[in-house]
């Protein structure tokens, strides 16, 4: 199997599209079209995986986090970010990352957080904007349930819980075949009237191109008239973060304790206990400070995150309780994410799943 391969079921799970604008993700370090030994599948790509990687003879790195954040100006190996690159040149191996793709992914990051803490009644608790667009398009009545049919083959029609979804308006369409086209319908210099669908239909915007793809295969004018416009509405199943409810409500203290045995977290940093039991929690792994007003709105008792800063912890104003249990230890289950997801849909090349401590924290 090829890198570029593997890289499509990993896209499939969480497209890049949905990467938040000051990411680097997707191939770092490599050829697309290199035959793939082994992949190592890790949470950070540092030299001492790369050295594990050549250890277990993978020429594939998948990461969640990349290497290769900020660009590189220079490649001389002065700081551990470009060691990490020139080894894994050194080496013919490739590097991919994916991030926060697989932050806002329903399924993804926060989903395990979430399932770790056996939280019910899941919810995205910042759902994604811009991530919906909608389609429009006029079709002879005759063939709207072809081209109708073909895009939500697509993957378009879906609606949360719902799918095949479409609004159909019947009108009529006038057009005049100038002398150099070719028209499916009427002919060259007379103005024709054809009865015809109006076909309004949403999709989400990383199927773009396979929803025209089916649209110009399908519709049988020379010229398709349609339109593609992004919806205001926000994805449900797509977004930073993760809100769920505990199976019963418990001491907070207790809770803040669980948190230290579930994520074998050193230590737990907290705001002031409001002396209240917790049921609602909110979750975000790694830097989660920008979701603190999210998490309270959402009537969370707690919020789970990672990273917080000193006046962080004065935001919680006495309605909710902060708990950061540190970044490496909020994500640490997203390697065995990935590795499950990609041990069912791969089976010809050999998965290995990273045993490389990346956490950069120490304590004493």
């Amino acid at each position: 199997m090829l890198i570029k391969e593997v890289i499509r079921h990993i896209e499939e799970f969480a497209p890049l599209n949905y990467a938040e604008e000051f990411d680097n993700v997707g191939l770092l370090v490599g050829d697309e079209e290199t035959r793939v030994t082994a992949a190592l599948i890790t949470l950070d790509t540092l030299e001492s995986v790369v050295d594990e990687a050549i250890a277990k003879k993978c020429n594939f790195i998948i990461s969640f986090h990349p290497i290769i954040f900020s660009g590189l100006k220079k490649l001389n190996g002065k700081n551990y970010v470009e060691r990490t690159v020139i080894k894994a040149i050194k080496h013919n191996i490739a590097i991919y990352a994916i991030h926060t793709a697989l932050d806002n992914q329903y399924k993804g990051v926060n989903h395990m957080l979430a399932e770790k803490l056996k939280l019910k009644n899941q919810k995205i608790l910042i759902p994604k904007k811009g991530s919906i667009k909608k389609l429009s398009t006029f079709v002879p009545i005759d063939k709207t349930e072809e081209v109708r049919t073909a895009l939500f083959k697509a993957g378009a029609g879906s609606i949360g819980n719902y799918d095949q979804c479409s609004f159909n308006l019947k009108g009529s369409g006038s057009f005049r075949p100038n002398e150099e086209a070719n028209p499916a319908i009427g002919e060259k210099g007379k103005i024709h009237f054809e009865e015809e669908m109006q076909l309004g239909i949403t999709f989400p915007a990383h199927l773009e191109s396979a929803v025209l793809q089916a649209l110009f295969k399908t519709h049988p004018y020379e010229e398709v008239a349609y339109e593609i416009i992004t919806l205001e509405n926000r994805h449900q199943h797509l977004g930073m973060g993760m809100i769920g409810e505990l199976e019963k409500e418990t001491l907070e203290e207790e809770f803040l304790n669980s948190l230290k045995s579930v994520f074998n977290a050193e230590v737990v940093r907290h705001s002031a206990l409001r002396g209240k039991p917790v049921k609602k929690v909110a979750v975000l792994g790694g830097s989660g400070s920008f979701a603190i007003e999210n998490a309270k709105r959402a009537g969370a008792d707690v919020y789970v995150t990672a990273d917080l800063k000193y006046h962080d912890f004065y935001k919680a104003e006495g309605k909710i309780v902060l708990a950061d249990i540190g970044h490496y230890e909020s994500e640490q289950f997203t390697k065995n994410l990935l590795y499950s997801f990609l041990s069912k849909k791969i089976s010809n090349f050999a998965l290995i799943l990273g045993d490389t401590n990346t956490n950069p924290i120490k304590y004493i």
